[in-house]
């Protein structure tokens, strides 16, 4: 199953690819691709959730500007200076990434411009497309659907997807095997691509786009699919949240992840010195109040899933060794 590293690993694949067919800068898009989620939490858009409500007190938590947080401070690279001294676009592009099914908000440094750069909007929507797809061939990789139930729905995006499928694989729709799920969520990718690029290219060419002051003073996204199909790729994603992010599964999972950051944070802000020793220094600069809150989410933010997990069981397990296996940051 897919993990955070590998949703970003393909969201810069699909940006890279969409990049090189409307002409634009790869290099912008991959790098934007690759720090998209830094600030993203265990737990998915539960962990965020838990985090914003805790720092509600201190202007909650938001995942872009966390990782705007990171690029720009909590980075150590170099002697002379703190983060990791981002070009303006490539900032502007963490700063501004936004989705569908996720609207955050834009730093005041951000907001002169109607929308960001086409290399931005190019993230943007690569955003979604990997995380239905890929989300998609996990649930038929786990069994939670098969290829038959997705065939059986009224959905003109996908029915086209398997008439190509059909095409390359005659027995296509007979079965379930991995093969055959494999080669519907590669044909979903590719039928998306080249929805995005056909039109956002006419889009270009409509609007007479010839500089970047242009992209950035048009009303709507440059970058887009053709309504129709848009509104067919969401009601395949209002399949994938009614049938999988919201089985039993997911939902005691999500729980879990609440469970385990909230009582790791309150922990935490009772007793800062089990912290990492570098996170640790910066409290005792501080001292208590917003300023140590903020750091302890900071240290919660950066975790894996796994990694989470594992702390709660060295503090609160009580058989739980704990001399060996934590890893000072």
């Amino acid at each position: 199953y897919r993990t955070r590293l590998t949703h970003t690993l393909e969201v810069a694949q699909h940006a890279r690819t969409l990049a090189r067919a409307l002409k634009i800068n790869e290099d912008l898009c991959e790098a934007i691709a690759y720090a998209h989620d830094l600030g993203h939490t265990p737990f998915g858009h539960t962990g965020e959730e838990t985090l914003n409500e805790i720092m509600k007190p201190e202007g909650g938590f938001e995942h872009n500007l966390q990782s705007l947080r990171i690029v720009d401070f909590l980075e150590k690279r170099y002697p002379a200076f703190e983060g990791l001294n981002l070009c303006h676009e490539t900032r502007e592009g963490i700063a501004r990434h936004a989705t569908t099914y996720d609207h955050p908000r834009t730093p005041p440094e951000f907001q002169r411009w109607a929308q960001p750069s086409l290399e931005a909007q190019v993230v943007n929507i690569a955003d979604p497309l990997a995380y239905c797809a890929h989300d998609l061939e996990d649930a038929l990789n786990a069994g939670f659907l098969s290829v038959n139930t997705i065939n059986k729905l009224d959905n003109p995006l996908v029915q086209r997807v398997f008439q190509k499928c059909r095409t390359k694989y005659d027995g296509f729709s007979e079965g379930g095997t991995i093969i055959q799920a494999r080669l519907l969520v590669r044909t979903l990718i590719e039928e998306t691509n080249i929805m995005v690029i056909t039109q956002t290219l006419a889009r270009i060419d409509q609007f007479g786009i010839t500089s970047r002051e242009q992209v950035w003073k048009t009303a709507e996204p440059l970058v887009t699919a053709p309504e129709k199909d848009w509104e067919d790729f969401k009601d395949l994603r209002r399949f994938l949240l009614e049938h999988v992010y919201k089985s039993p599964h997911f939902c005691i999972m999500n729980e879990k992840g609440r469970l385990i950051l909230t009582r790791i944070f309150h922990h935490l802000e009772k007793s800062p010195e089990m912290m990492p020793k570098a996170l640790f220094a910066r409290i005792a600069k501080t001292g208590a109040g917003t300023a140590n809150r903020r750091v302890i989410v900071d240290y919660l933010s950066a975790m894996t899933d796994r990694y989470a997990m594992d702390l709660y069981q060295m503090m609160f397990a009580p058989y739980e060794k704990v001399m060996f296996g934590f890893r000072d940051l």
